[in-house]
């Protein structure tokens, strides 16, 4: 679950991570009023789950409260497209207004699973402002990481080997020690898939700031954490992903015309690479899971044909704790029901499967029953276009 950058500052100053003030609103008026209170000049940032706002618009300085007021009019409302939202962009409806502080130097800090080892690593880098995949890719040395211990938490030599690698000395380098081991306290203790500070800030007087902030939760781990349930924003969601989640349903949305419906995201991958090898474009990934029932499976069918791009369907389904007879049950009831009038291509096997066939056969529908996953990718393609 991602949260906004006003949001996930507001979790890091619960931990000590010094954060510059400032207020999230929602009108051009509150931001004058806030502006106000801050005092001197301001930035008002754009708060929507994406990054590149800057050079989409989405960050302006002001020079006090008036200026504060007219910027956040014409941010507020406007489609902001960056490198992360695609061409459709998002509609900003909050912004954070929040004091300027004299920069001295711009720094990366960010902590996330490293699948290769099975821990968090900690990773540090002296190139601040930049997209830490770019970094990575033209100048790996300059990341310096340090792997995270579960239970024991980043120790006090891991977070002075990380300030002094990135060039932090004199009285900054305690204050961002200390900062460091905070976000790393942060990280582990909401279980967070990714906490990110860029740039993480050294001012002229020698102080750290997290300047920008990025917190991805766990999804598997909100049911301890009620509390965080509440900053998500649905807004920012594609609407058909949030009535997914609704079911239990794993579905993301891509920008393809074949529609993929699958149990097992291995399977799902597979049946996505495979509608590609065809000469294909998936539509989208939809997981059902492997002890889906039939109203699963119609919620799946809805949701996955509310999606007007959507001109065929490649039924894909191993029958292992989902049987191939309940599948086709529940596939024959969302065609009833839903009025389904794109062309349906289904590969079944597993328990059940010669039951499942004799379901989708004998329901009255078009459906075309494929002999394996190539011959499905090839007929679903071929209907789709």
């Amino acid at each position: 679950m991602k949260i906004h950058e006003y949001q996930a500052k507001a979790i890091l100053a619960q931990y000590q991570v010094p954060v510059p003030r400032g207020e999230m609103v929602t009108t051009a008026e509150e931001a004058e009023a806030a502006a106000a209170r801050i005092g001197g000049s301001v930035v008002v940032k754009a708060q929507i789950h994406a990054g590149g706002r800057g050079k989409g618009g989405g960050v302006k300085i002001a020079k006090d409260a008036a200026e504060a007021k007219a910027i956040a009019a014409k941010i507020l409302g406007m489609c902001l497209v960056t490198h992360q939202t695609g061409p459709e962009g998002r509609i900003v409806q909050r912004l954070l207004v929040e004091e300027t502080l004299p920069i001295d130097r711009e720094l990366y800090l960010g902590i996330v699973l490293d699948r290769a080892i099975g821990l968090p690593v900690f990773m540090a880098s002296a190139a601040g402002g930049m997209e830490i995949e770019e970094v990575a890719a033209k100048d790996p040395g300059a990341i310096i990481r340090e792997a995270i211990e579960p239970g024991f938490g980043l120790s006090p030599y891991q977070a002075r080997k990380l300030a002094f690698g990135i060039g932090i000395t004199g009285p900054a380098a305690n204050q961002a020690a200390a900062a460091i081991r905070a976000l790393a306290k942060a990280y582990e203790a909401i279980d967070c898939s990714l906490a990110e500070i860029n740039p993480f800030i050294v001012t002229k007087d020698e102080k750290v700031y997290a300047l920008d902030a990025k917190i991805n939760l766990d999804d598997n781990a909100l049911f301890r954490h009620k509390d965080l349930l509440e900053l998500r924003d649905l807004n920012e969601e594609d609407p058909l992903e949030v009535e997914a989640s609704k079911f239990g349903l794993n579905y993301i949305k891509l920008d393809g015309n074949v529609g993929c419906m699958v149990n097992g995201a291995g399977l799902a991958m597979g049946t996505m690479d495979i509608i590609k090898h065809a000469g294909g474009s998936p539509a989208n990934f939809l997981d059902v899971g492997g002890g889906a029932s039939a109203e699963q499976v119609k919620n799946a069918f809805r949701i996955l044909l509310s999606d007007s791009s959507v001109k065929a369907v490649l039924i894909n389904i191993f029958g292992g704790i989902l049987r191939c007879d309940t599948l086709a049950s529940g596939v024959v009831a969302a065609a009833r029901d839903l009025n389904i009038q794109v062309p349906i291509v289904v590969r079944m096997e597993g328990t059940n499967v010669e039951q499942g066939r004799q379901i989708l056969e004998e329901s009255g529908f078009n459906f075309t029953v494929a002999d394996g996953m190539r011959d499905a990718a090839n007929k679903v393609v071929k209907l789709a276009s």
